[in-house]
């Protein structure tokens, strides 16, 4: 069986979770978690960077951040996963969902402006696959009516928008090291602060709203709880693991885009002859092959698919359900009647084929002679 995904190790995982154990300080915040943040900032141009436990973390830290609270209204694509939204639910917010684009599963930035009214607080944007979303109109809108943009950036790492790093446009950013990402520390996420105004209260929401930080900088001779927060920071143990991948990232970005490129080239017959739909990269957008996908007509032909490539010992998933038709959703938004037909439509149509850095050329092609045999 060919799985969807396999974790890719680098082979200095264990040496330096040695080195953080070894070093007699494997809390947080200590030798292999400044090494990330110092490569994240020089690397991407992020103004501040904290590490924590999940993207999750970091998305529910934006909402610390931001003050959001009951009353306020958030704008969230559909197409996502849960966390983009939950994070502010969990403040208090209203989620108001936006649909996605014709031509890429990412957020309608033309729509977006209908959305917004005296209520809304913040633009949640999604780089879905890693392709960055128009930027520059997210921008130019939120900066029109006053409201802040946070990037979900959690399948995005070293991906570009008109040569600016994603997560680093936004007034804040969010990135993922699930084991499913390009680089991984099994669970592991990042908050990128690129607003000076929130860098020293981010640090504070981060050490379980403590001055903690102030501290060990020497700028306070004690510290107390000053702050709302929660334990967001993750061991050294997880920035260890983290660290080596860190040091690996041009190899692992390579080979990916080199396999992305092959599935496109074997499977650009299909979609000229109208059976599937490839990955659309915008001319500002870079591409951090992050996954690869396929869009079919309908939900019966993706099953049929799905369970024509099992047969063959291929696992290719569908990805997320649109969350304005979740359950949870329509339990708190009674008075939802929310259209959003195409979020609806990558959630019938789209289909992730195996993507992972030891995934083999043969294998490849073998995936997409095996499509082409389905279309066949």
């Amino acid at each position: 069986m060919i799985p969807f995904n396999k974790p890719y190790l680098t082979g200095k995982e264990t040496d330096y979770i040695k080195e953080a154990v070894n070093l007699g300080k494997i809390s947080g915040n200590g030798y292999f978690t400044n090494k990330c943040h110092l490569f994240f900032e020089e690397q991407f141009g992020f103004k501040k960077t904290l590490l924590t436990t999940s993207c999750t973390d970091a998305l529910e830290m934006a909402a610390i951040l931001l003050n959001i609270k009951e009353g306020d209204e958030v704008i969230v694509p559909s197409y996502t996963f849960v966390s983009s939204a939950l994070a502010f639910i969990r403040q208090g917010a209203k989620i108001v969902f936006a649909d996605s684009r014709a031509d890429h599963p990412g957020i309608d930035e033309k729509k977006l402006e209908n959305l917004i009214s005296k209520r809304t607080k913040a633009i949640v944007v999604i780089h879905y696959a890693g392709v960055a979303c128009d930027m520059d109109l997210i921008m130019d809108v939120a900066q029109k009516h006053n409201i802040f943009v946070v990037e979900d950036a959690a399948q995005a790492i070293d991906s570009y928008y008109n040569g600016k790093a994603l997560g680093s446009i936004g007034h804040l950013g969010a990135f993922s090291f699930h084991e499913t990402k390009n680089i991984i520390s099994g669970e592991g996420g990042l908050l990128t602060i690129n607003d000076n105004s929130f860098i020293e209260r981010s640090e504070i929401i981060w050490e379980k709203g403590t001055n903690r930080s102030a501290f060990y900088k020497g700028e306070v001779d004690k510290y107390g709880w000053v702050d709302t927060g929660s334990s967001f920071l993750p061991s050294e143990i997880i920035s260890a693991f983290l660290y080596s991948q860190l040091e690996k990232l041009p190899e692992i970005q390579k080979k990916r885009v080199h396999l992305w490129d092959l599935y496109y080239k074997n499977l650009r017959s299909l979609e000229i002859q109208g059976s599937i739909k490839l990955p659309f990269i915008p001319g500002y957008a870079t591409n951090n092959a992050h996954m690869f996908y396929i869009i079919a007509d309908n939900v019966m032909q993706r099953d049929s698919l799905i369970a024509f490539l099992k047969k063959k010992g291929i696992l290719a998933v569908f990805h997320y359900l649109s969350l304005h038709k979740s359950d949870y959703y329509t339990k708190i938004q009674k008075e939802n009647k929310d259209e959003l037909p195409m979020a609806d439509h990558y959630t019938d149509c789209l289909i992730r084929l195996p993507m992972f850095y030891e995934l083999t050329e043969q294998q490849v092609l073998f995936i997409t002679d095996t499509i082409k045999e389905f279309y066949q």
